[in-house]
């Protein structure tokens, strides 16, 4: 089922009866599955349904996770998800698709059309793997999303060379590893909402994204909001609520 206001227009205008929109929601939010509650209400109350974080779970409970959410949402989306798992999902959802850069899964019976702009820029090449989950994610969620990879402080030229795209852009996502510097740039030459991601890009002194981390959440420039190390998903989907917000139902597309 659809969010909420999409179930209420399908009841006004006669495309499902009151007694179907009456019955899924009186009927319990979670699945109880013992090993897991799926949560059957998420996109009632966010927008947006429930995800799944593949990495460690076991092969049994994943597949069944997947299975119910797609049978419920017509839709599913896995993270962190490994060679073994998408082959696993494709077994029974066989319309499954894999992006082994993102490690990200997904099968999507109706795809969402994509709406505004996220830019997701990267300061290096290394970047990329966490830029495209959070590219991804984006997509998933029905946003339309520019790359602009490898355009770190080292050449800052780079940067400014897609300047004007950017800055088009409802929310800018920047993932950097090294020093992370990259977020603070673009938070000083943009005044749309930036993310910043640090990522474990880096050596012994980075600490695995910590040098990144702080040096982020440290930022002295205005309109800038860190995620977690490596957290491509947590920045995607942030950024999709903010041009949700930025573009609503009906407004004219960012171009």
């Amino acid at each position: 089922m659809t969010d909420l206001h999409e179930m209420l227009l399908k009841v006004k205008s006669g495309e499902i009866s009151l007694e179907q929109a009456e019955g899924y929601l009186r009927r319990r939010p979670f699945e109880e599955l013992g090993y897991a509650k799926p949560d059957t209400h998420r996109r009632v109350r966010s927008g947006f349904p429930e995800v799944v974080f593949a990495q460690g779970k076991a092969d049994e409970h994943l597949l069944e996770i997947c299975r119910r959410i797609y049978a419920d949402e017509g839709e599913v989306m896995a993270t962190r998800a490994s060679e073994h798992q998408y082959e696993l999902i494709r077994s029974v959802l066989p319309e499954a698709e894999y992006d082994r850069l993102s490690r990200i899964v997904t099968c999507v019976r109706s795809p969402r059309e994509q709406k505004g702009c996220i830019a997701v820029c990267t300061a290096g090449t290394a970047d990329i793997p966490v830029a495209e989950e959070a590219a991804r994610t984006a997509e998933y969620f029905g946003n339309r999303v520019e790359r602009i990879f490898d355009v770190g402080v080292s050449g800052l030229h780079r940067l400014l060379s897609h300047l004007e795209l950017i800055q088009r852009a409802n929310c800018v996502i920047a993932v950097a590893g090294m020093e992370g510097a990259l977020g603070s740039v673009i938070a000083g030459l943009v005044d749309k909402p930036v993310i910043a991601v640090p990522t474990s890009v880096g050596y012994g002194a980075n600490l695995h994204g910590v040098s990144a981390l702080l040096t982020m959440i440290n930022s002295c420039a205005n309109g800038i909001a860190t995620v977690n190390i490596d957290n491509g998903y947590g920045a995607g989907y942030i950024a999709s609520q903010i041009n949700r917000l930025a573009q609503p139902p009906g407004s004219e597309q960012v171009q």
